[in-house]
């Protein structure tokens, strides 16, 4: 097991305050009409996001889904950029096209972020067998609710995955609630972890809220695949402070019940556990903090300012360019 030294330690804990500051601030443009359609934040969960993508390799994959402005900036997407990209820019990992919940920025491996639930299950497993095929020893990291996994595609691709051995590892991040439909109302099972064995592959259940938790689960997880010892489903337990989507009035649960969880800020604890570890100050914390600022100003400047698409790039990207003539 790779040591959680001090440097990865503090690089894990600004990279969970730069999502929180950047989810809070897409929030407020949505809210002043400045985000178009509709918007899902990750707020509370960010342990799931950067304990797991810190357990990659750079080169390694990952697979999102419609909440996934963590993941990318987990897995080393740039805060200007995808903010572009929420805000429709053309200087936006996708030039504008792909929005909120499809933002995806492949250039730091996040192979597609999909707002169909389950749609990017069998991607994931496409893109482990591409690297078993071709022995690139590369894993893919799939990110899906707890939702997902009662659809046909979570079954499929955990079957097929593991007849064939391939360097997937699937986490769920159980928020508890599909929408609005809590889990008990919509699972069979009390934990998701529980589906590995029919499918023989290792399964575990882990505190979401817990970066160290999910880092240490995914990289044993990781150097398994690396190895060609096949896939692992994680469950991440955790909880998303808002509701679906920005303006969801969250009738389906309490005030009581979401007071609870936020008592668990993964944030919060980590900033305890690295002040009682003395790897860091509360003053150092506080200049982290306005560092993080910092740099979502720029990125806010950034984005607001670049240009929105042309017209006449409407109809690009469509079709793959051809030298063959149709006749």
């Amino acid at each position: 097991m790779q040591k959680i030294d001090e440097v990865l330690k503090l690089e894990m804990y600004r990279k969970m305050v730069e999502i929180r500051v950047f989810e809070l601030t897409v929030a407020r443009l949505f809210k002043e009409g400045q985000v178009k359609g509709v918007v899902h934040l990750s707020i509370g969960q960010e342990a799931t996001e950067v304990g797991a993508c810190f357990a990659l390799k750079e080169d390694d994959y990952m697979v999102g889904n419609h909440r996934s402005h963590g993941h990318n900036l987990a897995k080393g997407a740039r805060m200007d950029r995808l903010l572009a990209e929420i805000l429709g820019k053309s200087a936006g990992y996708n030039r504008g096209r792909a929005g909120s919940m499809n933002a995806t920025a492949v250039e730091v491996g996040n192979l597609w972020s999909t707002a169909i639930v389950g749609a990017n299950l069998p991607l994931a497993v496409g893109a482990g067998l591409t690297a078993k095929m071709k022995k690139t020893r590369r894993v893919t990291l799939c990110f899906f609710g707890e939702g997902a996994s009662n659809t046909g595609a979570f079954h499929e691709s955990l079957n097929l995955a593991s007849i064939w051995k391939l360097p997937v590892i699937f986490l769920c991040e159980n928020n508890l609630y599909a929408v609005s439909t809590p889990l008990n109302s919509s699972t069979s099972c009390a934990s998701i972890s529980d589906r590995a064995s029919s499918y023989s592959m290792p399964g575990v259940s882990i505190d979401g809220n817990d970066v160290f938790a999910v880092y240490r689960a995914v990289y044993k997880a990781v150097e398994k695949a690396r190895r060609g010892e096949g896939p692992s489903l994680i469950e991440c337990r955790t909880y998303r402070w808002e509701g679906h989507y920005v303006g969801d009035p969250r009738v389906y649960r309490s005030k009581e019940e979401e007071n609870k969880w936020k008592k668990k800020d993964p944030i919060k604890r980590f900033e305890s556990r690295l002040i009682k570890m003395k790897i860091c100050s509360i003053k150092e914390i506080e200049i982290i903090h306005r560092q993080v600022k910092q740099k979502m100003d720029e990125a806010l400047r950034f984005a607001t300012g670049a240009p929105e698409p042309s017209g006449e790039e409407v109809m690009g990207y469509l079709y793959s360019p051809s030298s063959e003539k149709v006749t």
